[in-house]
């Protein structure tokens, strides 16, 4: 049995102004039993707004590391994840929140360090920082209104991360098996195969289709299907139709 650690995982801020949103980022991260904060060139810190917003995560505040740069935060990590509220002209793959939780888990199970990286309170981070990052997320938000508070944004992420935790406490292969499970683009391919095939051998007559690849598709979508197992499905498939058009 396997769970994730949270130990490997760290907080950094980049070039926070005010330092009473790193000691509530700081309250954020203890509730999710997170504990490593790193800052990167903070405007005020050491700084007793930021002790006074911590509200009893006093001990994350007292072993903060502060770096002069994004690089110098990161540079043992394995995983650097950057945060952002808009879709920019990158070049790391845009991950949701709950995918993230698994290329997480793909590290530190290996005991490899991880950083979530969250930028300036007014733009963010630079292009030049996402560039440091392997990965992007994005928390959804209403079109409307999509400004989040710096700690409400942490607070997000360590939730989802602690929640994450909690309910994968199971043992590798199904955590493999789950990582593996195909796209639904790659779903659609299957059934439009499927239903080919099935046209092919006089099974299904697209006259009078009977809900048959509705019934079908309800079926497989309960199965859950596998990369492995989506390989060998086509591949029979293509098997059927090869004998079928040799006659």
């Amino acid at each position: 049995m396997m769970q994730m650690s949270l130990e490997f995982i760290r907080i950094v801020l980049v070039e926070t102004t005010h330092p009473g949103n790193i000691g509530a980022s700081a309250r954020a991260m203890k509730t999710m039993g997170f504990s490593r904060l790193h800052l990167v060139k903070p405007k005020l810190f050491p700084n007793a707004e930021a002790t006074a917003r911590a509200a009893g995560a006093d001990d994350i505040l007292a072993n903060v590391q502060v770096h002069q740069s994004l690089s110098e935060a990161v540079n043992d990590c394995v995983l650097v994840i950057g945060t952002s509220a808009r879709v920019r002209n990158i070049s790391c793959p845009i991950l949701s929140p709950d995918r993230v939780n698994t290329e997480i888990l793909e590290c530190v199970r290996s005991e490899s360090q991880v950083a979530i990286v969250f930028g300036r309170e007014s733009s963010g981070l630079s292009n030049e920082e996402l560039d440091v990052c392997n990965k992007m997320t994005m928390i959804p938000t209403s079109d409307d209104f999509s400004s989040l508070n710096l700690a409400s944004a942490v607070q997000l992420i360590c939730y989802e991360l602690f929640k994450f935790s909690k309910a994968n406490n199971r043992d590798d292969q199904k955590l493999i098996d789950k990582s593996e499970t195909i796209t639904n683009e790659e779903l659609n391919k299957f059934y439009e195969h499927l239903q080919q095939c099935l046209i092919e051998i006089n099974y299904l007559d697209p006259e009078k289709p009977r809900k048959l690849m509705r019934r079908l598709k309800q079926l497989f979508n309960r199965s859950a299907l596998d990369q492995n197992e989506y390989n060998i499905l086509r591949g029979i498939l293509s098997a059927v139709q090869e004998k079928v058009r040799q006659k």
